[in-house]
C-alpha cells in the first residue's frame, strides 16, 4: 500500500484569490447582491462593482463601494484618470464577470452585441467567462423575445444561472426571482474546476436508510451523507450529469444535481436499479442498513416490563447486485466502513462485490467517518491501494474522482 503525503486538510475556498467583476443592473433584486459581495470578500475574493444608471435608482454606489472596498464604476465617460479606458482595463484585471441581477433589457443588449454603456462595453471587450443571473417579472421572462435572447446568450458562450420561482416583488408568483447565492456560487466555482467529467452520467448514493419498527422507531446508523453529497457536488462542478439518491439527511440538496429522496433500503434499491441503467459511473457511498425488522408493528410498541426480541431480516445487497448485472464500460465504486485491516477488508469486498474501486473509511478516528467535515480514506482497486491523507470531504471527493478517471 502506498500513502500520499502531499496534501493536508484544506479549508481554502476554491475562489480564494480570484477577482470578480460584478455588473449590477436596474432591478429591485439589486439589494440582494450586497450579501453576495460580503460572501465573496469573506473568502478572500476581490470584487469590483460596475453599475448601470438604472441600478443606482435601487441601491447606492456607496453601499457597494463600502462592501467591496473598491471603487465603483458607473460611467463610461468618467474623466477621473484611474477610470479612463475602464471598458478595456476592468475585464483584464478580473477572472470572471458576474452580471446580477440581469434585466431583460440588459440581456437583450448583450445578446445583440450592443455597447452603449460601461457594462455592455466591458462585456463585449472581455475575454473571460461571463455569468448572467436573470431577474424579472414572470411574463417578461416567458416572452418569446426574452427566451430567444437567453438562448442566443448561451449560444454565444455566456453562462446563465436560471432564475428561481416564488413570490416576486410585483406581487405575482412564478419564475423570475434572482437565483439564490448557493447556485451562483457553484456556477462560479465550476468555472475554475477541470471539466473532465463532461458527458458522464454519474449515479451517487448517500446517507443512511431507516428501517421502521413501528410508527415511531426505526433502525438506522450514524451516516450524515456528507461524503456522498460532497461527491455529487464536486462531480457537478466538473461537468457531470449527476443523480444523487439520498437517505434521510440534514443537508440541502446540491445545486445542479438531480436529487431523489428515499427512506428505506428497499426504496434505495428500487431507485438505484432504475437510475443505474444508463450510468457511466456508479458510486455507492450510502450506508444502507444490512437488516430490517422482520415484522413491522402498525401500532407503537408499549413497554410492559418484559424483555423483547426483534427478529431481523437481511436487506438486499445493492452493491453486489450491481456488480453482478452491470453493463460493460460502467465504472462501479463501493464504500466500506471499517475499524481495522483497511486494505485487506477493502480488497475482500472488491473481489466479492465485483467492483472497480473500494473506498475504505476508518470509522474509529474522531476526525474521519461519520458526521465530520474531514475524512481519511484508502482507495483499493485491482492494481493496488492508495492511502490519502486527512482532507476535507470536498477535497477527498475530488481525489476520488481523480482516481476514478485513471481506472
Amino acid at each position: 500500500m502506498s500513502a500520499d503525503k502531499g496534501h493536508s486538510v484544506s479549508t481554502t475556498s476554491p475562489l480564494r484569490g480570484k477577482n470578480v467583476l460584478l455588473g449590477v443592473t436596474g432591478s429591485i433584486a439589486a439589494f440582494k447582491v450586497a450579501g453576495w459581495i460580503h460572501a465573496l470578500t469573506a473568502q478572500s475574493v476581490g470584487v469590483t462593482v460596475m453599475m448601470t444608471g438604472a441600478a443606482e435608482r435601487f441601491v447606492s454606489s456607496l453601499t457597494f463601494g463600502a462592501l467591496s472596498g473598491n471603487t465603483v464604476y458607473r460611467d463610461m465617460f468618467d474623466e477621473e484618470p484611474e477610470k479612463l479606458m475602464a471598458h478595456i482595463t476592468l475585464s483584464r484585471e478580473a477572472d470572471v464577470i458576474l452580471i446580477a441581477p440581469a434585466t431583460a433589457h440588459t440581456m437583450a443588449r448583450l445578446a445583440h452585441g450592443m455597447a452603449d454603456d460601461l457594462l455592455s462595453t466591458v462585456v463585449l471587450a472581455a475575454k473571460i467567462p461571463v455569468v448572467i443571473c436573470p431577474a424579472m417579472n414572470t411574463n417578461m421572462l416567458s416572452h418569446p423575445a426574452t427566451r430567444q435572447n437567453l438562448e442566443r446568450l448561451q449560444g454565444l458562450g455566456y453562462q446563465v444561472v436560471p432564475p428561481d420561482s416564488g413570490n416576486l416583488a410585483c406581487g405575482e408568483e412564478g419564475a423570475g426571482r434572482l437565483p439564490e447565492w448557493e447556485g451562483v456560487y457553484e456556477k462560479l466555482v465550476s468555472l475554475f474546476c477541470p471539466q473532465d467529467l463532461v458527458g458522464k452520467k454519474i449515479l451517487i448514493t448517500a446517507g443512511p436508510t431507516r428501517e421502521p419498527l413501528d410508527p415511531v422507531r426505526f433502525l438506522s446508523n450514524r451516516s450524515s451523507g456528507k461524503m456522498g453529497h460532497a461527491l455529487a457536488r464536486t462531480a457537478a462542478r466538473r461537468g457531470a450529469e449527476v443523480v444523487l439518491i439520498s437517505g434521510p439527511v440534514a443537508l440541502a440538496a446540491p445545486c445542479f444535481v438531480t436529487t431523489l429522496q428515499v427512506t428505506t433500503a428497499l426504496e434505495m434499491r428500487e431507485h438505484v436499479l432504475q437510475q443505474s441503467r444508463d450510468a457511466d459511473i456508479i458510486v455507492k457511498a450510502a450506508a444502507v442498513a444490512d437488516f430490517r425488522p422482520k415484522n413491522y408493528q402498525k401500532q407503537k410498541i408499549k413497554k410492559n416490563g418484559e424483555n423483547r426480541q426483534i427478529a431481523l431480516k437481511e436487506n438486499p445487497d445493492i452493491l453486489a447486485e450491481l456488480g453482478k448485472n452491470r453493463r460493460a464500460g460502467c465504472v462501479l465504486v463501493g464504500f466500506a466502513a471499517e475499524s481495522r485491516n483497511h486494505e485487506k477488508e477493502g480488497r475482500n469486498k472488491l473481489k466479492r462485490k465485483n467492483v472497480d474501486l473500494i473506498v475504505v473509511n476508518d470509522i474509529l478516528s474522531p476526525t474521519t467517518g461519520f458526521d465530520v467535515e474531514t475524512n481519511q480514506v484508502t482507495l483499493v482497486d485491482k492494481s493496488g491501494s492508495l492511502q490519502l491523507p486527512l482532507l476535507s470531504k470536498v477535497d477527498t471527493a475530488n481525489r476520488i474522482w481523480d482516481h476514478i478517471l485513471t481506472l
